[in-house]
């Protein structure tokens, strides 16, 4: 399961994984400090918020070179580039100078960090295990043309799997990254699965937008988005060449984000087929 509906929001199970931890951590912390010591729930907010920035941080620097001339990108979260040893390393530096400046905090909050990061760190770990592994789902979907195409004849090589939509305007503002990504990366198959539009629709899409996707096919029903558990769109799932799932990414895709999740593909893929691509 990717995502979670609570209502009329949609919500990636990572990310609320980390808000119950936060939950978590304030309510331990609340907890300790009724016998003795200070609230720690300002302070765990703020360390929250160090967390995030210094993973985000870690993150742009580490591909510094896909954003060092778009500057406005590095601070648009939306595409999930964060860096977990930058947030780590932030949580840690603001937990001691919180501790050194106020002593009355060192036990509520030290408890309440604890309990939160084991919270987080089991809660995503059972869920990374669940996902990880998931098979390529044993769907028949359709091309433009009408003909049949069964997903697992992709199997064999790495794969990407785009769910998007025309009328997303994620779906839309990410279409240029993957197809500079599927002629960067040869060795890697992507598809790109609509939901619920006619081959007509997404033809002039294509055409006014000048794009040239491979192995567009079509998903009338949105089975492909029940049977991975994903009502969010754009999803993007990246499956080994056995077709086992090894990562997923919910929301719009970046250069950055996108290089990062492609990176534990690329690394799998034999070297004797690298060097079949200088032929």
């Amino acid at each position: 399961m990717l995502t979670i509906t609570l209502g009329p929001l949609t919500m990636a199970l990572n990310h609320l994984l980390l808000l119950a931890a936060l939950g978590v951590a304030c309510l331990v912390g609340w907890w300790v400090a009724r016998r003795g010591g200070e609230n720690p729930e300002a302070a765990l907010f703020n360390l929250f918020l160090a967390g995030v920035l210094c993973a985000r941080l870690g993150f742009v620097l580490q591909y510094w070179s896909m954003y060092q001339n778009d500057p406005l990108q590095m601070i648009d979260i939306r595409d999930g580039g964060f860096q977990l040893w930058g947030g780590l390393a932030g949580i840690v530096a603001a937990t001691l100078w919180q501790v050194v400046r106020r002593p009355g905090l060192r036990v509520p909050l030290g408890w309440a960090v604890m309990s939160g990061a084991l919270f987080w760190g089991l809660t995503s770990l059972g869920s990374h295990l669940y996902d990880k592994g998931t098979e390529l789902p044993d769907l028949t979907l359709r091309t433009a043309s009408g003909e049949p195409v069964a997903l697992q004849t992709y199997r064999g090589k790495p794969l990407v799997v785009n769910i998007w939509a025309t009328w997303c305007p994620p779906c839309r503002r990410e279409m240029p990254v993957l197809q500079q990504a599927q002629g960067d990366h040869p060795d890697v198959t992507f598809v790109f699965v609509n939901q619920g539009e006619t081959a007509e629709t997404v033809s002039t899409f294509l055409a006014t937008t000048g794009l040239s996707l491979t192995h567009v096919l079509f998903d009338g029903s949105g089975q492909l988005a029940q049977r991975v558990g994903s009502m969010a769109l754009p999803t993007t799932l990246f499956y080994d060449a056995q077709g086992r799932l090894v990562g997923s990414h919910l929301g719009e895709l970046s250069r950055a984000s996108l290089h990062a999740a492609l990176a534990d593909l690329t690394r799998a893929i034999p070297p004797d087929a690298h060097l079949s691509r200088g032929h």
